[in-house]
């Protein structure tokens, strides 16, 4: 293709010169175009490109996003509120994840900051060991299908959230009887739920974020949905 491609422009550039003879008039503008190339090339590779990408990581976050609401609705919400209510420093944080309509980008910034330093407890003897067990269990092939798609390896935050639901859900499914566990053991499954725990509610709060920005009506439930919130309730009174 490359050398039929130049033996026609040499062809053209022959056909030209018997037409014309004008040697000197082909000459300048063949510089002219083999200089222009470069500008092209610069054009097409880095500005357009990039421009083209920025695009498609845009839908490809839109759709991640997506995906990332329906983890809430179908397992996130009641994990958090689970989690939360067996946490005993939750007093600490609660009254700053009592997100409003006035919230701005800089509010999720500072709330995000502070949760980062947030010590996630959870009381291992309050853990409910056989209710989880039987949620994973549940949700295990809606579980399975967010692992498969492939887009969520662009999320790293949430693909290591998934990750460590899956790996407590292996823990409890690896164990006979849940209600006889000794002490060290309930310990080490409590790590696990509270790497979870702090996973999902800087997931949640990323995700409050976006709907802020993007979906206010989506926010509005989201809102009335809040697990942290005891007053919150889907129904609007007014």
């Amino acid at each position: 293709m490359g050398l039929s491609l130049i033996l026609l422009s040499a062809t053209v550039y022959t056909i030209h010169y018997l037409i014309f003879r004008d040697a000197h008039h082909i000459f300048i503008y063949m510089v002219g175009d083999i200089a222009f190339v470069f500008i092209e090339v610069l054009m097409v590779s880095m500005v357009l490109h990039q421009l083209m990408e920025a695009r498609a990581k845009s839908v490809m976050l839109q759709k991640l996003n997506m995906l990332i609401g329906v983890f809430f609705s179908e397992i996130g919400t009641k994990l958090m509120a689970y989690f939360s209510d067996i946490d005993p420093d939750l007093d600490a944080i609660k009254s700053d994840l009592i997100i409003t309509n006035d919230w701005a980008e800089q509010n999720f910034k500072e709330v995000g900051n502070l949760l980062k330093k947030y010590d996630y407890k959870v009381e291992a003897d309050s853990i409910d060991l056989d209710y989880l067990r039987e949620f994973f269990a549940e949700k295990s092939d809606f579980l399975l299908r967010l692992l498969e798609n492939p887009n969520l390896l662009e999320h790293e935050s949430f693909t290591d959230l998934l990750q460590a639901i899956f790996h407590l859900s292996q823990e409890l499914q690896a164990r006979k009887n849940l209600k006889i566990l000794p002490g060290s053991d309930r310990e080490h499954l409590a790590i696990d739920i509270e790497r979870i725990y702090g996973l999902i509610v800087y997931q949640w709060l990323d995700y409050m974020s976006h709907l802020k920005s993007n979906y206010p009506y989506l926010f509005s439930l989201a809102m009335r949905a809040n697990p942290f919130d005891q007053s919150a309730s889907p129904v609007v009174l007014k």
